[in-house]
Order: C-alpha cells, then sequence, then structure tokens
C-alpha cells in the first residue's frame, strides 16, 4: 500500500525556485573574481554576484562596453550520499554563457533573460573545486536585449546595460531519480487540480494540497518518467484581485520531496470584456521596467520587488505590465501573493525584424521563460513582441509577418490556458487574442480615438494598420486595451531625482538636460493629477476599452516620467496620491452589470 504524504509545513525562508523548492541547496551569491579587458589590459576585479558589472552593488560599476568576461569562485563539495547528484543552477546570466568545473567544459546557455542548469556530479570533487563562466555579450548582435542601451551610456528610454551574472547562483541536491517539472491546470468550477508531472525514472508519487495548513485534497499512484493526476479540492478559495490565496503543494516521489503551490482562477477574454474568474474585470494597470538605482536589472534586497507592488497597489491599480524584460521569479511570487495581475513581456527590443534570423534563438528563449512562468497566477496575458516594425510606411525596409505569426502560434501552443496579444502597441500579425494600441497624446487625441472606437467601432491608429494586408485590420470584433499611455515628465523640488538623498549616483544621468518624459512635462502637482483624472475617467467610461496601462510606476535613471523617483520617493503629496487612487478605483463601464 502506498505510504500517504506527511502535512508538512512550507519552507518560508526564500528560493531561487518556488515552485520547485527542496531542503538541500546552496547559494552561490557572494563574492565572485571576474577578469575582463579594462583599457586594453586585462584586469581583476572582486564582483558581488548577482549583481551585473555595470551597476554599483556589484562592486565594480564598468559603464563601458565589456563584450566577454569571466566569473570565477571556489566552492566546496556539498555533502551527499551516493544516491544523489548536485545540479548546478543559474537564474540568468546575459548573454551567452559556458560553464567550466575544475577546468573542464560542462556546458553552455544562450539566452540573457531565462534560468539554465547542468548536472555537474561527475565534474566535482571531494573538498574544494573551481567554478568559471564565462561570458559574451554583445547587444548590438542581433538577440533580444530590451531596454539595454547601444550607446555607451543610457539615453532616452534606454538604459544602462546588464553584462553578465544578474539572478541567483545556486547548488542543489537531488536524488538520482527525481523530479523534473510540475505544471497546473486548475478548475474552478468543480474545483479541482490537474497537475502535469515528469520524473527522471518510474516510482511512487504522492501530492498533498494544503489550505492554511489544511489539507484539501491528496492523490497516491505510479509514475512512469510523466503523468497526469487529478486532485478535487475540498475547499474553494479563488485567486483574485487583492487575494492571493495560495495553495501549497508537497510532492513525494520515491525519495525526493519538493514543495510548491498554485492559485485557483480562470482568465479568458469574451467579446470585448476580460474575464477574471468569470467576472468581468477591467485591466488597470502600470508599466514596471524592472530596473532599480544601484543594482540595474537587480534590487539591493529581494523584498524590494514587494515594495513596488505595494506602491502598485496603493495607486489604485490593479496589475503590472513588467516590460521590455522576463523578470526575476521572485517578482512573480510576490504578485502571486498580493493578487495582482501581470502581463508577462518578453526583452523582443534588439531583434531586427527584416527576416527571420533570430526566430529560432527568439523563440527558444521565449520558449524557456514561458515554461518556467506557466504556474504563476498572476499572469494573466502573455505578450512575447512590443511594437514591432515601428517604421512600417519606410518601402526601403522589408517585414516577414511570419516573424509575428510563429511567435503567437508558438506561444498558445505551449500555453493555451491564458491569452497572448502578439504584438503590444499595433502591427498585429493574422492572429492575436486582443488588440491594442500605445499612445502618448494629450486629452484631445485620445479622445478621438475612444469616440470612434465607441461611435464607429474603429480603431484610428495608424500602427494597427497594413493597407495590403486586410486581415491585420482591426474588425470591430477583438477586445481592445490601450497598453501605454501617460508618461508625463512630473517633477518637483522636494521629489526630483537630481536632489535624492540616496549615496549611489550616476552623473551622466542625472543632468536636468537629459530628464525627458513623453510630451510636454508638468511641474504644477495639482494641473498634473487634474490632467491624469480627464483622462482615466475617459478610459473607464468607454464600454468598448478592457483595460489600460500607465506609463510608469517609478522613474528610471534620465526617464521621469514615474510616479515615483528611481529611488522610490514620493512625487507626490498624500492628497494627491488619494485621488489618483480614487480615479484608478472607479467603477469602469465595460464592468457594470447590465439588467
Amino acid at each position: 500500500m502506498t505510504e500517504k504524504a506527511d502535512n508538512t509545513k512550507m519552507i518560508v525562508d526564500y528560493h531561487p525556485n518556488r515552485q520547485l523548492r527542496r531542503d538541500k541547496w546552496i547559494n552561490l551569491n557572494g563574492e565572485w573574481s571576474l577578469d575582463f579587458v579594462e583599457d586594453k589590459i586585462h584586469k581583476k576585479h572582486a564582483i558581488q554576484v548577482p549583481f551585473c558589472l555595470e551597476s554599483e552593488y556589484s562592486g565594480v560599476a564598468y559603464k563601458e562596453f565589456v563584450k566577454e568576461c569571466v566569473y570565477s569562485r571556489f566552492f566546496t563539495c556539498p555533502d551527499r550520499s551516493d544516491y544523489e547528484r548536485v545540479i548546478l543552477h543559474f537564474g540568468a546570466v546575459d548573454q551567452e554563457a559556458k560553464i567550466y568545473i575544475n577546468g573542464k567544459y560542462v556546458g553552455r546557455h544562450i539566452g540573457g533573460y531565462t534560468p539554465f542548469s547542468f548536472d555537474i556530479t561527475d565534474y566535482i570533487t571531494v573538498g574544494e573545486n573551481e567554478l568559471k563562466v564565462k561570458v559574451y555579450d554583445d547587444v548590438t548582435d542581433n538577440i533580444p536585449s530590451g531596454k539595454q542601451s547601444e550607446k555607451v551610456y543610457s539615453y532616452g528610454c534606454f538604459y544602462t546595460r546588464t553584462t553578465g551574472i544578474w539572478q541567483t547562483v545556486w547548488l542543489e541536491i537531488v536524488p538520482n531519480d527525481h523530479i523534473v517539472s510540475v505544471k497546473y491546470y486548475t478548475d474552478i468550477n468543480e474545483p479541482s487540480v490537474d497537475i502535469a508531472i515528469k520524473t527522471k525514472d518510474a516510482g511512487k508519487i504522492n501530492i498533498a494540497v494544503f489550505f492554511a495548513d489544511r489539507m484539501v485534497g491528496e492523490c497516491h499512484d505510479r509514475i512512469e518518467c510523466d503523468g497526469n493526476f487529478k486532485i478535487k479540492l475540498s475547499e474553494k478559495h479563488l485567486w483574485d484581485v487583492g487575494k492571493g490565496n495560495l495553495y501549497d503543494v508537497v510532492i513525494t516521489y520515491n525519495s525526493d520531496k519538493v514543495y510548491s503551490y498554485f492559485g485557483l482562477r480562470s482568465v479568458e477574454y469574451n467579446g470585448r470584456k476580460f474575464f477574471l474568474n468569470g467576472r468581468s474585470v477591467f485591466q488597470r494597470m502600470v508599466l514596471d521596467q524592472g530596473y532599480y538605482n544601484g543594482g540595474v536589472y537587480t534590487p539591493k534586497n529581494f523584498t524590494d520587488f514587494d515594495e513596488d507592488i505595494k506602491r502598485t497597489v496603493k495607486l489604485g491599480f490593479n496589475g503590472v505590465r513588467l516590460h521590455q524584460k522576463v523578470f526575476d521569479p521572485e517578482y512573480l511570487y510576490y504578485c502571486d501573493k498580493s493578487g495582482v495581475m501581470v502581463w508577462g513581456e518578453f526583452p523582443s527590443w534588439g531583434i531586427r525584424y527584416s527576416d527571420l534570423d533570430a526566430l529560432g534563438e527568439f523563440t527558444k528563449e521565449w520558449t524557456e521563460a514561458v515554461e518556467r512562468d506557466f504556474n504563476h497566477p498572476s499572469i494573466v496575458t502573455w505578450c512575447p513582441l512590443n511594437e514591432v516594425w515601428d517604421n512600417i510606411k519606410d518601402k526601403r525596409i522589408p517585414r516577414d509577418v511570419r516573424f509575428v505569426d510563429a511567435v503567437y502560434e508558438l506561444t498558445k501552443a505551449i500555453d493555451p490556458t491564458r491569452p497572448c496579444v502578439d504584438v503590444s502597441g499595433g502591427h498585429h500579425g493574422h492572429r492575436t487574442d486582443l488588440f491594442d494600441f500605445h499612445s502618448y497624446g494629450e486629452y484631445e487625441t485620445l479622445k478621438e480615438i475612444i469616440d470612434c472606437l465607441e461611435n464607429e467601432n474603429k480603431l484610428s491608429v495608424w500602427m494597427l494598420y497594413n493597407e495590403k494586408e486586410p486581415n491585420l485590420t482591426y474588425n470591430g470584433d477583438y477586445p481592445v486595451n490601450i497598453s501605454e499611455f501617460g508618461g508625463k515628465k512630473f517633477s518637483n523640488k522636494a521629489g526630483s531625482q537630481n536632489e535624492s538623498s540616496d549615496p549611489i549616483r550616476r552623473d551622466y544621468v542625472v543632468e536636468a538636460t537629459d530628464d525627458w518624459g513623453y510630451g510636454n512635462s508638468i511641474s504644477d502637482e495639482e494641473k498634473f493629477v487634474e490632467q491624469y483624472e480627464k483622462i482615466v475617467n475617459l478610459l473607464l467610461s468607454c464600454e468598448k476599452l478592457s483595460g489600460f496601462c500607465y506609463t510608469q510606476l517609478y522613474d528610471i535613471e534620465q526617464e521621469q516620467n514615474g510616479f515615483y523617483t528611481y529611488t522610490r520617493e514620493n512625487k507626490f503629496s498624500k492628497s494627491a496620491t488619494d485621488r489618483i487612487r480614487r480615479c484608478n478605483s472607479a467603477v469602469a463601464k465595460i464592468e457594470e452589470e447590465k439588467l
């Protein structure tokens, strides 16, 4: 008879992969050695991992181009039995990483935003071992690089580059026959969860599901490398806006035990409406680009993720569009806990869409990103591409819509459970689940677009149209979202980045002449709030609009159009913040129940 899983409480401390947590792991963050060419001379630096070499927190803060560098450190072989393996994990290394243990080549990974791992059991020895990571990174290549500047320094809406390791590195000790992956498919009606599990071999598997430490479902079975297990839940707790109801899971497979979690919720578009758990919800989102003063792509503390999410909620937003970056999974964990909706986006800028040369590498890394984040209930929409073909009217530039079509089809094949907007900001391909557009115009410009949508069922936004391809135009039946608007530069003496009390400064980005936003800047708080209220009220009043996303949550280097400064200081008074929150929280026309 199969032995039942015990009622084990969840691990609450940090883990770099909370979807597949084990007790036996070793954090390799901390001081490493870094070797790269500086002024035509190879120089060694001490560097703090997981901060990129351009960041101040790394201790290097070198802003010039570095195409090649070598990380190294020593580690002690962890205690293990003959029936266990040692796995080396990297959260993310930008952009190509070759791994060596004790001088022997282990393998490589290409892609600056997704995790990878190697079984290094056969490479390590008892006692001290040397780990080396050779990195190659060039943002001028035809690769995904997001908002990383191709110039020496930041400019416009492009920021400091990220070279090398920028997420956690760790060792994990696993049994020879262990769990490889877990996926959750939930049904809110039964309620139940289907769990797809892959393992290294065959054996007994026990699954226990908990809510608030109460067991609410279990399964005992056998598995032959992969299997699906349906568990009915005795308690129904929906993951919802502001309600991060998470079910904890303990999975025991032979001698392997992992801890995981999922959220019980459904997401879909029906007609023009976005439905969360069968209820029409207007997506009130704010743009978060995942940059941190002093750390670039990586915050000083993981709890900084949680603080940014709290700032989002404080302003009355119910979601975030994660822009041009695959975020650390720990950020998504806090969104899961907080009940904050997410658009999961890929850093597609840097790719040249003139042909299909980059499609292979793009789809490989995008597949890794979707697979990594599949289980996060907070992600309600996939967004693989952003503002493709911005010079679409230029007849001298060849384009291939098959790039867009292929990425959409791949996304739906990997994850049919979520909506996918193929290209945010227009130039949609032949298929998309959502039409969206970007507009940084004034109120009058936005009103013309909204009136046309409301009264004529059309989108009068040229970026959406291709005269020779009628199938690429808006046909009036799809849901619509304005996924970027606002972007107004606002600064005042008390909250300007130039006068920040933060000890870390970047002199090349804090000059007033470099500060910018979209359109005309505003220095008067009352005028800013009045304009914001006017535009948001317009958007909420349109019964054919499913959501919006405001640019942006905080300033980034020279871009000064956030609600907060780059150091996360308040730019607005409490009364202004309250007005913004009340405005964002008002019921949208599309949410109203009709008799």
